[in-house]
């Protein structure tokens, strides 16, 4: 059985064709794409049109290779969405949520709705990107797609609503908007009262594994091939990749390792106390009505922006080269909070590495290899300090971590994750949110009973790799300073 799996990162997307044989899963790319955002005036927007195009473009060449899929499914990053007039109309581009819009909006929301009460109704981690703030932003301009707006869908939602004509918000994505409620299972309408957002427009939420319509028409007549299903998988990426954890225990920690690193584990019930409100941790929707009891960090972000930076200086690096040199370079003399805000937005991340380290007292990294070292060494002790807070937050003890995801590619900072925590990290698959949506769909289809079986089909289907914890010592030594350098208890 052949099916279509659509992966949308913050950089790239890519077409996925999954075939299950046997028990086994086998993946092939048969499109990829650039997913490069556009500065408009002074707003970033998506490229959601040609995002469309693209998808379009992988229906087609599925079917010209002669695969002939029997349903397809995306995935995307979170919060970001796009508004829908009564008429059909896309009320324009979505905005990017490294766009400046939102900045100072946590704080004047919290001026209306308490920071601890936004919290005990969503369990939702505060960044400054959240849905939530994106549409305060509307509210306060008097944003006239808001006013006309009939429908809120997610990128993923908004993407199936072109494809098939049906307007459904799925609930992994939902539950990242900071305005769903998982205690009563629902929009949180009060909230949005509150603030004085319509909560009209939000839709029906659907679950990860639910046919929601099939290819429309237009769409089949354009490109020229029949009509298949589309499915709503866990539309967060997230959710996906970490439907994809190949885990023997029911308890597991994971690391979805990319743009951004996404470190937790799989929880029954959302975790809202005090302490997780605290320790800024986050509670998203995943397969089965669990929740990923997580929390957001930076992640190779940071990375990418150094190598776009020097780019622009006429110095081109293979990101293979850049961890190359880093593993040359010296050993933890200079290290970052990953998490700082100066490194959020797009531009020099170089310069505000160095300016960090200035600022702070420490050794500046010159070098490449010196800045990558520093950057890569500061995402490890941050794993180890967030998988500590999920072992407090959910009472659970983890053996190790499982590392999915595109980051797993750069082998220097899986093994520098195992030393830091001092225990084995088994890393794979890489293309874990695809992998993780075929799964999904499979079980829509009947074809996989339930996301155990589909784990078990990972481990037997993709290779794992294991790094074991070196340097126990020295990476201890180095955990004490960088959390006494960010003032850690």
């Amino acid at each position: 059985m052949n099916i279509l799996a659509f992966d949308l990162g913050a950089s790239s997307g890519r077409a996925l064709l999954g075939r299950l044989v046997d028990g086994k899963l086998t993946v092939e790319e048969i499109h990829r794409f650039p997913n490069d955002p556009v500065q408009a005036g002074e707003t970033l927007y998506w490229d959601i049109l040609r995002l469309l195009h693209e998808i379009k473009q992988g229906l087609l060449k599925a079917h010209q290779l002669g695969y002939k899929p029997e349903s397809m499914a995306i995935d995307s990053w979170a919060v970001d969405f796009g508004l829908v007039g009564p008429n059909g109309e896309l009320l324009g581009n979505p905005v990017h949520y490294r766009d400046r819009r939102t900045e100072g909006l946590m704080e004047e929301v919290f001026q209306t709705v308490p920071q601890s009460e936004v919290f005990g109704r969503t369990g939702i981690q505060f960044l400054p990107f959240n849905t939530l703030y994106q549409l305060f932003a509307l509210k306060k301009e008097a944003s006239v797609s808001l006013r006309e707006a009939d429908s809120f869908l997610m990128i993923p939602d908004l993407l199936r609503y072109f494809l098939t004509g049906e307007r459904k918000n799925e609930f992994s994505n939902a539950t990242t908007t900071q305005f769903y409620n998982p205690t009563k299972n629902a929009w949180d309408n009060g909230l949005l009262e509150q603030l004085g957002i319509p909560h009209h427009l939000l839709k029906e939420i659907v679950m990860p594994g639910t046919i929601v319509g099939k290819l429309q028409p237009s769409v089949c007549k354009e490109l020229g091939i029949p009509s298949i299903p589309v499915v709503a998988v866990a539309e967060h990426d997230t959710g996906s990749a970490v439907a994809a954890v190949p885990s023997v225990d029911k308890d597991f920690a994971y690391l979805s390792c990319g743009t951004w690193s996404l470190l937790g584990t799989e929880v029954a019930e959302p975790v809202l106390t005090e302490e997780a409100l605290a320790m800024n941790f986050t509670n998203e929707g995943g397969v089965d009505g669990t929740y990923r009891l997580l929390k957001n960090i930076m992640g190779l972000w940071i990375v990418q922006e150094c190598r776009r930076a020097w780019e622009k200086t006429g110095h081109s690096y293979k990101f293979e080269e850049l961890v190359e040199e880093a593993n040359q370079a010296p050993a933890f003399r200079s290290f970052i909070d990953p998490d700082d805000p100066v490194f959020m937005p797009p531009g020099d991340m170089p310069m505000r590495i160095q300016d960090y380290c200035r600022a702070t007292g420490q050794p500046i990294p010159e070098s490449p290899g010196a800045i990558i070292r520093c950057v890569l060494e500061s995402l490890a002790l941050k794993y180890k300090y967030v998988l500590a807070c999920t072992e407090q937050l959910s009472g659970k003890s983890f053996k190790g971590l499982h590392m999915v995801g595109g980051g797993i590619n750069n082998k220097l900072l899986c093994q520098f994750t195992a030393n830091a925590l001092g225990r084995p990290v088994w890393a794979g698959p890489v293309e874990g949110s695809a992998i993780g949506n075929l799964l999904v769909q499979y079980i829509a289809l009947g074809a996989i009973q339930n996301i155990w079986e589909a784990r078990s089909i990972v481990r037997d289907s993709f290779p794992l790799d294991v790094y074991e914890p070196e340097a126990a010592e020295a990476w201890s030594a180095a955990y004490t300073r960088w959390s006494n350098l960010l003032k850690l208890q």
